[in-house]
């Protein structure tokens, strides 16, 4: 149905004004930005013993942010030498205990996290 110049716009009807003018708001070009912003495909994650934990050698790893919490749980086990029945509890920053099918980007998304921008 085409639309005569000076009659009212129908609301859910597609309007005639072309997509580069729609383009030029400061709000759609902010919107395309954010939409365009790729997540890194791996990101640092930070140990920090708490309680009576051992500490690690080495507090900073990366890791493929595609991987299950999972992979993390089972990384931590490896490096500290526990066996799997042995209790291991996560958090990210003393908030929150992620679930094991959550993914790493997920959590990364969420961004509770330490100002270095991994898990903690």
């Amino acid at each position: 149905m085409a639309q005569t110049p000076g009659s009212p716009e129908i609301p859910g009807q597609a309007s005639n004004i072309p997509w580069s003018d729609v383009g030029d708001a400061p709000e759609a070009l902010q919107a395309l930005e954010s939409y365009k912003k790729k997540y890194p495909s791996k990101v640092i994650v930070r140990f920090k013993a708490v309680g009576n934990a051992p500490i690690m050698k080495t507090n900073f790893y990366k890791i493929t942010a595609a991987n299950r919490f999972q992979a993390v749980i089972q990384f931590l086990r490896k490096e500290l030498g526990w066996k799997a029945g042995d209790p291991l509890f996560t958090y990210i920053n003393l908030a929150f205990s992620p679930a094991p099918d959550d993914t790493v980007s997920n959590l990364y998304k969420v961004r509770p996290f330490s100002a270095q921008g991994g898990l903690c």
